[in-house]
């Protein structure tokens, strides 16, 4: 899933072991993240989208990936 966590991340003048500190996790977890290789829990994308000031909507994409996800699975029922 695309996340806007590295864009935010970098913006802030954050490392990952900073934010993952912040949010309780570790700094291969955000590393995970940021490659597009693991999907945030909801509680740990509402953590993270605290300490960046922005929606969970915006810090995950949702709009983007909602579409990207129609693309690829089509008109289903």
């Amino acid at each position: 899933m695309k996340t806007k966590v590295k864009e935010l991340r970098t913006a802030a003048g954050m490392t990952q072991q900073q934010l993952a500190e912040r949010v309780h996790v570790s700094a291969r977890t955000i590393i995970s993240i940021e490659k597009e290789q693991y999907s945030p829990s909801l509680m740990l994308a509402y953590r993270m989208a605290e300490v960046f000031g922005v929606t969970v909507e915006e810090l995950c994409c949702l709009r983007e990936n909602r579409e990207r996800e129609d693309r690829k699975y089509g008109d289903l029922p």
